[in-house]
């Protein structure tokens, strides 16, 4: 089966054509990426280092603040259930 197209030229005026506009250039689109890529690194190195610091912050203060961690513990034993011996207050 043979198509058979009849179709006829358009017949336009001949003109120019227009160069399309360059992009940016390659450099500047390197020179973009680094500099993201540089911000987004030292704002994670910034982030990790502050919850570094606000750890240590935390441990020297005496740990964590249950009050399970605020009594002396003489000793302890497992069952079902995790049972500590409380020290008495001096």
């Amino acid at each position: 089966d043979v198509e058979v197209v009849d179709g006829l030229p358009v017949v336009a005026e001949v003109r120019t054509i227009e160069r399309a506009a360059p992009a940016s250039l390659p450099a500047v689109q390197v020179a973009a990426v680094a500099a993201t890529g540089f911000v987004a690194g030292a704002a994670t190195v910034a982030l990790v280092k502050r919850r570094a610091a606000r750890k240590m912050v935390r441990s020297a203060r005496g740990g964590s603040r249950r009050p399970a961690d605020l009594l002396p513990i003489a000793a302890s034993r497992s069952f079902l259930v995790d049972v500590h011996v409380l020290a008495k207050p001096e």
